[in-house]
């Protein structure tokens, strides 16, 4: 099976410039690594151009829309995500990849299970993870028939190309990771999780500001809600 892992950037390049250098001891088995960008300003492109990466644009933006540009550019059965800005592990990559191969439809870097750390355990009214868990609960209530997701949300994940195409989501913006494992739910696809520590930030501020991204995650869930359910299917 072929191995893509797809860098998705906007205006990082604090992170590039930190991460890059050590992208090679992670990428061992990876046959191809390329970087989805949503109009980066700040020498963002021209850093991964000199460490020999491929850019690819959007012609619209919103993180929604670089997953399916993702998709159409790389040519890998197996695709990672990766955002370079501090908070996903890189030594994370090739676990993420080893899950797809042991026969996971979709891998999950989790902040809440045993062993994990979200970056915002250390806080004393963590209101990200909180909301991150109740969406991410209620989904597994309505839809989830499986082992239980602790993390619905995470950008940090990979698919098999073949499940994408299944689950073909829809969303522009930061509701698309929710969107892609409510519908791994509905169609009894294997979501297989692992421990990841997610470290603060390093440089630059987060594109999904807290309530309107809040907002934008319950308007998702009350569609899919409405929603059609799908046909359950053995696998994908």
């Amino acid at each position: 099976m072929r191995r893509s892992l797809v860098i998705l950037t906007l205006n990082e390049i604090i992170g590039v410039k930190a991460l890059l250098p050590q992208l090679p001891a992670h990428t061992q088995g990876i046959d191809e690594v390329l970087a989805v960008d949503g109009g980066s300003t700040d020498g963002t492109c021209e850093c991964l151009q000199e460490h020999g990466i491929r850019i690819v644009g959007q012609s619209r933006r919103g993180r929604g829309e670089a997953f399916r540009v993702a998709m159409r550019e790389s040519t890998g059965d197996h695709v990672v995500f990766f955002s370079p800005d501090g908070n996903e592990d890189l030594r994370d990559i090739p676990r993420l990849f080893e899950a797809l191969a042991a026969g996971a439809d979709i891998a999950i870097a989790s902040r809440f299970l045993p062993g994990a750390r979200n970056e915002e355990d250390d806080q004393w009214l963590p209101l990200r993870k909180w909301v991150n868990q109740t969406f991410t609960w209620l989904a597994n209530v309505c839809w989830n028939r499986g082992p239980y997701v602790t993390d619905t949300i995470n950008g940090f994940r990979g698919i098999t190309r073949a499940a994408f195409a299944k689950v073909a989501p829809q969303s522009l913006g930061y509701t698309i990771e929710y969107e892609m494992t409510i519908h791994a739910m509905k169609q009894r696809a294997r979501i297989v999780e692992i421990p990841t520590l997610e470290s603060p930030r390093i440089g630059g501020e987060t594109k999904a500001p807290s309530f309107r991204t809040g907002v934008m995650f319950l308007q998702l869930f009350v569609q899919e809600l409405r929603a059609r359910q799908q046909p359950s299917v053995a696998g994908l």
